[in-house]
C-alpha cells in the first residue's frame, strides 16, 4: 500500500500531499467513507464546522486506532472555523465544539474558512488560533480562501505564520502569483477542488494525457498537484475511487505533458470568490 509523500509544514509538522475531503458528504456515510481512505492509505483527513460531519470523521479515526490499523501521530486531521464564528471568544468557542464533535486529544490543523473582509474580525480570529496553537490544542494553524491581500494583512499584525492556505487551485485556476506569495513566506499551499468540481475531468488535453498514460483524467490532474508541490485535498463517494485516486504516486507526468497542463490556465473559478464571502 502507497502512502502520500509528507510535506513539512514551517514549524516541522509534516502533513500528507493527498489527503481525503468530506465536504458535502452526508454525515451518515462520513465515517465509512473515512474508513475506506484511511484504508487505501490516506493519512489526511479534512473536514469544517460547516460540513457538519466532524463526529464522522472523529469516529473513522477512533476505529482505526482501536483495531491497531494506524497511530493517532500518522492521522492528520484538519477543520475549519465557521464564518458565523469570527471573533476572539466565539474562535475559543468553535473550536471547543469542533474538538468535542471530533473526540481528538488534538486536532492537528485548525484554518479560518474564509476572511470574511466585511466582519473585519480576521485579525481577532486568528490570535485565538495562535493561543491555541501556543496551547498544544491544535499542531498547526493557517487559513483558507485568504487572497495576496488578506495575507499581507494578517502577516502584519501576527505572531505565527499560518503553516497552511487551503485555496481552489486546479487547471483552470492554478494560482501562481497566490503560490509564489506562499512559497516566500513559508506557507504551504493546499486545493481545495483539485478537479475544479469535476469540470476539468472532460477537458480534451487531459483526456489525451489519461490515454497517453493509460490513467483516469483524475489520475493525471491530481498527479499535476504533486508535480507542482501543491498539497491536495479530494472527495470521492465510492471506495473504488477513493482507492483510484491515490496511486498518483506510481507515474510521473513529463515535461511536455506538464507544460500542456500549464496551458489550460484560464483564471476560472468554480467555487466563491474570496472578497465576496462575508
Amino acid at each position: 500500500m502507497h502512502k502520500a509523500p509528507r510535506k513539512g509544514l514551517n514549524n516541522s509538522v509534516t502533513m500528507g500531499t493527498l489527503g481525503y475531503g468530506v465536504y458535502k458528504v452526508p454525515p451518515a456515510d462520513t465515517a465509512q467513507l473515512c474508513a475506506l481512505a484511511l484504508d487505501a492509505g490516506y493519512r489526511t483527513l479534512d473536514t469544517a464546522s460547516l460540513y457538519g460531519n466532524e463526529s464522522g470523521v472523529g469516529q473513522a479515526v477512533a476505529e482505526a486506532l482501536a483495531i491497531g490499523a494506524t497511530v493517532r501521530e500518522d492521522i492528520f486531521v484538519t477543520t475549519k472555523l465557521w464564518n458565523s464564528d469570527h471573533g476572539y471568544r466565539r474562535a475559543h468557542e468553535a473550536f471547543a465544539a469542533s474538538k468535542a464533535l471530533l473526540g481528538l486529544d488534538y486536532v492537528d490543523l485548525y484554518l479560518i474558512h474564509w476572511p470574511c473582509r466585511g466582519k473585519g474580525l480576521a485579525l481577532e480570529t486568528y490570535r485565538a488560533l495562535e493561543e491555541l496553537y501556543r496551547a498544544g490544542e491544535v499542531r498547526a494553524i493557517g487559513v483558507s480562501n485568504f487572497l495576496q491581500q488578506d495575507l499581507e494583512q494578517l502577516l502584519e499584525h501576527a505572531d505565527v505564520v499560518p503553516a497552511v492556505n487551503q485555496v481552489e487551485v486546479h487547471p483552470y485556476l492554478q494560482q501562481k502569483g497566490l503560490r509564489a506569495f506562499h512559497d516566500r513566506h513559508g506557507i504551504t499551499t493546499q486545493a481545495w477542488s483539485p478537479l475544479g468540481r469535476g469540470a476539468v475531468l472532460d477537458d480534451p488535453v487531459i483526456g489525451r494525457i489519461a490515454a497517453e498514460l493509460g490513467r483516469s483524467p483524475a489520475q493525471v490532474i491530481l498527479r499535476w498537484h504533486q508535480q507542482q508541490g501543491v498539497a491536495a485535498v479530494v472527495k470521492a463517494s465510492t471506495g473504488t475511487r477513493i482507492a483510484e485516486n491515490f496511486t498518483i504516486f506510481e507515474f510521473e507526468l513529463t515535461a511536455e505533458q506538464l507544460a500542456a497542463i500549464a496551458s489550460l490556465e484560464r483564471g476560472q473559478r468554480f467555487g466563491s470568490h474570496p472578497a465576496e464571502v462575508n
